[in-house]
Protein backbone atom coordinates (compact mmCIF):
# COMPACT_ATOMS: atom_id res chain seq x y z
CA UNK A 1 0.00 0.00 0.00
CA UNK A 2 0.76 3.41 -0.87
CA UNK A 3 -0.53 6.40 1.23
CA UNK A 4 -0.57 9.61 -1.02
CA UNK A 5 -0.93 13.44 1.13
CA UNK A 6 -1.80 16.41 -1.16
CA UNK A 7 -1.26 19.98 0.13
CA UNK A 8 -0.51 23.57 -0.88
CA UNK A 9 -4.11 24.13 -2.45
CA UNK A 10 -5.76 27.60 -1.71
CA UNK A 11 -7.02 30.66 -3.34
CA UNK A 12 -5.28 32.56 -5.44
CA UNK A 13 -5.54 35.22 -8.30
CA UNK A 14 -5.62 34.89 -11.71
CA UNK A 15 -1.65 35.06 -12.57
CA UNK A 16 -1.05 33.94 -9.89
CA UNK A 17 1.10 30.83 -8.42
CA UNK A 18 0.87 27.63 -6.03
CA UNK A 19 2.64 25.17 -5.13
CA UNK A 20 1.57 21.06 -4.58
CA UNK A 21 2.93 18.86 -2.70
CA UNK A 22 2.51 15.60 -2.07
CA UNK A 23 3.73 13.17 0.42
CA UNK A 24 4.00 9.14 0.13
CA UNK A 25 4.68 6.74 2.21
CA UNK A 26 4.37 3.18 2.76
CA UNK A 27 6.68 1.84 0.29
CA UNK A 28 9.41 2.78 -2.00
CA UNK A 29 8.64 5.92 -3.75
CA UNK A 30 11.27 5.31 -6.75
CA UNK A 31 9.27 2.23 -7.50
CA UNK A 32 6.54 4.27 -8.74
CA UNK A 33 5.91 6.89 -11.89
CA UNK A 34 3.51 9.84 -10.36
CA UNK A 35 1.31 11.72 -12.17
CA UNK A 36 -1.30 15.24 -11.68
CA UNK A 37 -4.93 15.02 -12.10
CA UNK A 38 -7.57 17.76 -11.82
CA UNK A 39 -11.33 16.96 -11.47
CA UNK A 40 -13.68 20.46 -11.84
CA UNK A 41 -17.08 20.38 -11.02
CA UNK A 42 -19.17 18.95 -13.37
CA UNK A 43 -16.12 17.14 -15.32
CA UNK A 44 -14.27 14.77 -16.08
CA UNK A 45 -11.25 13.87 -14.32
CA UNK A 46 -8.13 15.13 -16.82
CA UNK A 47 -4.81 14.59 -16.24
CA UNK A 48 -2.37 17.26 -15.72
CA UNK A 49 1.28 15.94 -15.63
CA UNK A 50 3.56 13.01 -15.20
CA UNK A 51 6.62 12.28 -14.23
CA UNK A 52 8.92 8.78 -14.06
CA UNK A 53 10.08 6.84 -11.38
CA UNK A 54 13.85 9.02 -11.77
CA UNK A 55 12.38 12.14 -12.09
CA UNK A 56 14.58 12.39 -15.70
CA UNK A 57 10.96 12.56 -17.99
CA UNK A 58 8.33 14.71 -17.41
CA UNK A 59 5.51 15.15 -19.59
CA UNK A 60 2.21 17.45 -19.87
CA UNK A 61 -1.61 17.80 -20.67
CA UNK A 62 -1.39 20.67 -23.47
CA UNK A 63 -3.64 23.17 -21.35
CA UNK A 64 -0.75 22.88 -18.88
CA UNK A 65 2.50 23.43 -20.91
CA UNK A 66 4.34 26.30 -20.47
CA UNK A 67 2.82 26.98 -17.33
CA UNK A 68 3.11 23.58 -14.42
CA UNK A 69 6.03 21.65 -13.99
CA UNK A 70 6.10 18.35 -12.26
CA UNK A 71 9.24 17.11 -10.08
CA UNK A 72 9.90 14.88 -7.15
CA UNK A 73 12.10 14.47 -4.65
CA UNK A 74 12.52 10.49 -4.06
CA UNK A 75 14.92 11.26 -0.69
CA UNK A 76 11.78 13.12 0.67
CA UNK A 77 9.37 10.71 -1.58
CA UNK A 78 7.50 13.97 -2.26
CA UNK A 79 6.45 15.27 -5.47
CA UNK A 80 5.30 18.51 -6.21
CA UNK A 81 3.21 21.05 -8.49
CA UNK A 82 4.31 24.28 -9.25
CA UNK A 83 1.61 26.19 -11.14
CA UNK A 84 2.25 29.65 -12.42
CA UNK A 85 0.39 31.94 -14.32
CA UNK A 86 -2.88 30.61 -12.94
CA UNK A 87 -6.23 30.93 -14.77
CA UNK A 88 -9.63 30.61 -13.77
CA UNK A 89 -10.04 27.55 -15.98
CA UNK A 90 -7.52 25.83 -13.72
CA UNK A 91 -9.68 25.72 -10.61
CA UNK A 92 -10.50 21.89 -9.72
CA UNK A 93 -9.73 19.61 -7.13
CA UNK A 94 -5.93 18.64 -7.70
CA UNK A 95 -5.19 14.92 -6.95
CA UNK A 96 -1.74 13.38 -7.12
CA UNK A 97 -1.08 9.09 -8.17
CA UNK A 98 0.99 7.10 -7.86
CA UNK A 99 1.62 3.85 -10.58
CA UNK A 100 4.31 1.18 -10.98
CA UNK A 101 7.00 1.69 -13.23
CA UNK A 102 5.92 1.32 -16.74
CA UNK A 103 5.21 2.32 -20.18
CA UNK A 104 5.39 6.17 -20.10
CA UNK A 105 2.26 6.18 -22.57
CA UNK A 106 0.35 4.63 -19.64
CA UNK A 107 1.22 8.00 -17.33
CA UNK A 108 -2.09 9.95 -18.89
CA UNK A 109 -4.59 7.38 -18.17
CA UNK A 110 -5.88 7.14 -14.51
CA UNK A 111 -7.07 3.92 -15.02
CA UNK A 112 -3.26 2.71 -14.62
CA UNK A 113 -2.76 4.43 -11.62
CA UNK A 114 -3.06 2.31 -8.38
CA UNK A 115 -3.43 4.63 -5.51
CA UNK A 116 -4.53 8.10 -5.10
CA UNK A 117 -4.65 11.20 -2.65
CA UNK A 118 -7.44 12.76 -1.31
CA UNK A 119 -7.16 15.71 -3.44
CA UNK A 120 -6.51 19.63 -2.57
CA UNK A 121 -8.92 22.55 -3.73
CA UNK A 122 -7.49 24.84 -5.80
CA UNK A 123 -9.64 27.92 -6.39
CA UNK A 124 -8.34 30.68 -9.02
CA UNK A 125 -10.65 33.95 -9.21
CA UNK A 126 -10.95 36.54 -11.80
Amino acid sequence: QVQLVESGGGLVQAGGSLRLSCAASGRTFSNYDMGWFRQAPGKEREYVAGIIWSGGSTYYADSVKGRFTISRDNAKNTVYLQMNSLKPEDTAVYYCAAKSRGLVLRLAVGAHYDYWGQGTQVTVSS
